[in-house]
């Protein structure tokens, strides 16, 4: 790489955001794709300056360079052995026009979130991929992503209104400045120019057009979006649009501005098996003009990969091999039309026999089973893959009147070539289908076999039934040597013809979409060796990202496998025993201290991957000297919790006395808690105790976490009371006595020493709470009551099942609110759901009872795991400053918030700016006896 280049570089780019040793080039160098390119350099960019400066710096040196957005890509087109460009978190803008008609979209805003931005409008943007949740503006319009019900109409290029775009001469075009435009116009005359004349050329030529015309009214991303040509005239217009599906190659897409389309708030879905794929796909074609928002089809094999999982149809198994299924979704804006539509689509398919069937349902319990289905099918191919093994999940579409031929042409393929885990679902209406198979890649044996099955593919889909090899995943370098193959070589070259008036050079994203190389699709495979059965399924996907707490400061959870595979690759093989010895040593750091291990990432994975467990197994290695430590300390613990207390004593004395001294004091470290915890049994009057109780109330075992125990509120709360007594005070309104056991000091979940790997004293710990709980439960006929999620998803499922441990939460829900008389308060307030609050499912029930306290609860946006981890936001604090870097400035209008979890609110309180408390001191502030 040109030494000037990387001057430049270094000069645009500040040193946190600029990375070329060997771990961050492998972790961020990874994207969902089969294919693995590690990067010289990758960089972090946080404006359009740097962008258009990096542009210039790499037109001028020769540097081939490669843009990332959330790196969902499927099709290999976000890697790459030369320089990223990964966006950083300073691409989140938006801005609603109207009545949500538009949007304006920074490229570093996740679809969902645009979707949460409009959803008061009753609106949404149009493409609805199936990665949503994680995929970024940028790569959705760079790819032109559609989705289930998006379909052709409502993609990025047929809803685009504006665009705002760095070409390769680092020149911004802004098509929604006039006088920006206008300057383009004149600056630029040359290329406008010879746009608008390769569309004159391309208009003129009546078999090209057509051709062009027949391969977009099918659901088609294969190459560049040549109807750009044949739909406008503008050269301006026919720039954007090229853009669209451009995949990073013809240029930088800093904004862009959809028209955006209803969100209907009334749905039904139903699920029709029919006896076979014939009669299923005449189905499809008269669903064609019925009102439906979805139609989906699934082949036997994938209902076959699915049939198993909890909650679905027991008929399922027994359906007969050559059955296949729709799931038809409709949508309306009123409850009398969305009848009406059922209606007309239950008469249109009157005529089909079908082997089951679950009728259109409104209700959401059965709606969303069904989506689980379908949903289900691709992780259900990954997650029973032999180890080793890739998932490939390709993407074509055919002609809707051919749709039941392609479905046989493509299983008969998967028997001649032995792929029989292999399955076929789809948006039917668009004739697209995808197919999943598993893939080896680590003999020439099996490249081999790969190879000549893809040919076949090609053959089949292009040629034969005259489709398309990519209907929504981008054509990447997976399916760039078939570009000619599918469009012929006249609209090849009209392409290259593009590629190369945009980008002289050839640096933007070389051998994606185009490549001269006939074989780039069987080459940088990637390898996915063992690494640990907690985590050998990983697809690479992603999805888990953007709930990580550590992704803005270290890595991610995907990245965190991809250094451990490698660290196990380079172990087996004894290769590279430097770069080896880097990874473990950087790793250390990177990968394992600043892992919150807190367990959100598996609520985002397709196959329900924690990351975070293989955290703790690697901690259990590293800290295997400290058993005995932990042994003592589980055997000991009310010292434990007693010598805490006296830190905190000792800690807020140092502070006030020598100030800024003690850096990492601060304003919202707890008091220690003094409040005396007496010991009660049942109709016990608690005499003396500060945790006053109602001696005639119904029993409730009080399991107070240590974290509650040993802190109080910080110094100057507006309720200073322990969450004791204020547990104590709220029951009593509801008519419960809180039973504080003799020995509660004594008892810990374990959850402390599991999250260091710690698990034999965790397993102590355990055993001897089950035992102190059955005794004083009187085996589990008294209920239990546990004030801090964590604590409560740490012994979820691993006490004796006859107790009753309810967390704080879903108990003042259930029992404890609709006995009670609540003021409203009208001042916002901020709620945060911790991560064991969601993986309790606990985060509608917690936004309901904040709601019941106040016209105004603000949720955060960004905002998952706050990354307190338990004790890290003590030793590690620079997590949980990078988890909630976005909350002060969200929750300023807020005098106060909740949450569920001691520690958490530490952090929250430290970095909001306002004090958060448990959800129990809102409840019982605002409530009286009912």
């Amino acid at each position: 790489m040109h030494p000037q280049f990387i001057e430049g570089v270094k000069r645009c780019v500040p040193a946190d955001r600029y990375f070329d040793d060997p771990l961050a080039t492998l972790a961020f160098g990874t994207d969902a794709s089969f294919y693995r390119l590690i990067p010289k350099l990758v960089l972090r960019v946080e404006s359009e300056a740097e962008v258009t400066q990096l542009l210039m710096l790499a037109n001028q040196y020769k540097v081939a360079l490669t843009f990332r957005a959330a790196g969902t890509s499927l099709s290999g087109q976000a890697v790459t052995d030369s320089v990223l460009l990964v966006l950083g978190e300073n691409w989140q803008q938006h801005q609603i026009d109207g009545l949500g008609d538009k949007i304006r979209l920074a490229p570093g805003v996740i679809g969902a979130q645009a979707n949460k931005w409009l959803a008061p409008y009753g609106r949404k943007i149009g493409p609805d991929p199936a990665s949503i949740n994680t995929c970024k503006i940028g790569g959705i319009v760079a790819n032109n992503a559609s989705g289930m019900c998006c379909g052709t109409a409502q993609n990025s290029f047929n809803t685009l209104a504006a665009m705002r775009v760095v070409l390769v001469d680092g020149t911004v075009l802004d098509t929604e400045d006039a006088e920006n435009v206008a300057a383009f116009r004149e600056s630029h005359a040359p290329l406008l120019s010879q746009l608008a004349s390769l569309a004159r050329q391309c208009r003129a030529n009546p078999e090209l057009s057509e051709k062009i015309r027949h391969k977009y009214r099918l659901k088609n991303t294969m190459g560049f979006s040549l109807n750009a040509l044949t739909e406008f005239t503008d050269p301006i217009d026919i720039l954007i649009h090229l853009m669209v599906g451009s995949e990073g190659c013809l240029g930088f897409i800093s904004r862009v501005t959809y028209h955006t389309v209803p969100e209907h708030p009334y749905k039904a879905t139903a699920l029709w098996v029919f006896p076979d794929i014939i009669s299923c796909c005449e189905a499809v074609t008269l669903l064609k003009t019925a009102p439906v928002s979805a139609v989906e089809l699934l082949d036997r094999r994938s209902l076959r990969s699915v049939q198993a999982k909890p909650g679905l149809p027991e008929w399922v198994a027994s359906l007969s091999d050559g059955a296949a299924a729709l799931l038809i979704e409709s949508r309306a804006a009123t409850a009398a039309v969305l009848a009406e539509q059922l209606g007309t689509i239950t008469r249109l398919l009157a005529g089909f026999t079908t082997e089951q069937r679950v009728d259109f349902s409104t209700d959401p319990k059965v709606y969303e089973q069904l989506w689980a289905i379908r949903k289900g099918t691709f992780p259900a191919v990954g997650a029973v893959r032999k180890t080793g093994t890739t998932v490939i999940i390709e993407d074509v579409t055919f002609p809707l009147a051919r749709l039941a031929e392609g479905v046989q042409a493509l299983q008969q393929l998967f028997d001649r070539y032995h792929y029989h885990e292999a399955i076929i679902f789809g948006h039917a209406l668009e004739g697209n289908l995808h197919f999943v198979f598993t893939q080896g890649f680590d003999e020439p044996a099996q490249i081999a076999r790969y190879e000549a099955f893809m040919q076949e593919v090609a053959q089949l889909v292009a040629v034969e039934f005259g489709g398309a090899l990519k209907a929504e995943h981008g054509t990447g370098r997976n399916m760039a040597p078939f570009v000619e193959l599918e469009w012929g070589s006249e609209a090849y070259l009209l392409m290259w013809q593009l590629k190369k008036l945009l980008d002289p050079n050839t640096i933007l994203n070389p051998d994606v979409v185009l490549s001269q190389d006939k074989n780039i699709h069987l080459k940088h495979l990637k390898s996915l060796p063992a690494t640990h059965d907690l985590v050998d399924k990983c697809i690479e996907c992603g999805f888990c990202e953007p709930v990580c707490p550590s992704r803005k400061l270290t890595l991610t959870p995907r990245q965190r496998i991809v250094v451990q595979r490698e660290i196990s690759r380079l172990t087996a093989s004894n290769e590279s025993a430097a770069v080896l010895e880097t990874l473990k040593a950087d790793y250390e750091y990177q990968g394992n201290a600043s892992c919150a291990a807190c367990g959100m990432c598996s609520t985002a994975c397709p196959v329900g991957i924690n990351t975070g467990a293989l955290t703790q197994q690697l901690r259990a290695i590293s800290n295997k000297s400290y058993q005995g430590i932990a042994g003592l300390a589980s055997r000991h613990f009310r010292l434990l919790t007693a010598v805490a207390k006296t830190g905190l004593r000792v800690g807020h004395f140092s502070h006030r006395l020598l100030g800024k001294v003690t850096p990492f004091w601060h304003q919202a470290m707890p008091l220690a808690n003094t409040t005396p915890i007496n010991t009660t049994r049942p109709n016990q009057a608690p005499g003396n105790n500060a945790v006053t109780t109602d001696q005639k109330g119904k029993p409730v075992i009080y399991f107070s976490s240590c974290s509650n125990r040993v802190m109080g509120p910080m110094a100057g709360s507006a309720d200073n009371r322990s969450l004791q007594q204020v547990s104590a005070s709220l029951l009593a309104k509801a008519g419960y006595q809180l039973i504080i056991p003799e020995g509660l000091a004594n008892q810990c979940c374990g959850m402390p020493f599991q999250s260091k790997g710690q698990f034999a004293a965790q397993a102590t710990q355990l055993q001897q709470l089950n035992a102190w709980l059955l005794h004083h439960s009187q085996n589990g006929a008294i209920p239990i009551f546990s004030d801090a999620s964590p604590c409560s998803l740490t012994v979820k499922g691993k006490l004796d099942p006859r107790l009753n441990v309810y967390d704080s939460i879903d108990f003042i829900r259930e029992y404890v609110l609709p006995t009670l008389r609540i003021q409203k308060q009208i001042t916002p307030i901020a709620l945060h759901i911790s991560c064991s609050a969601r993986q309790l499912g606990q985060a509608d029930t917690l936004h309901a009872l904040v709601a019941a306290c106040t016209e105004h609860v603000i949720l955060p946006e960004g905002i998952t795991c706050c990354g307190f981890a338990g004790d890290k936001g003590f030793f590690l604090p620079e997590l949980n400053a990078s988890a909630l870097s976005g909350l002060a400035a969200q929750v300023s209008e807020c005098s106060r918030g909740v949450s569920s979890s001691r520690t958490c609110e530490i952090g929250l309180s430290r970095h909001s700016g306002i004090e958060y408390q448990h959800l129990l001191y809102l409840v019982d502030s605002i409530s009286s006896s009912g």
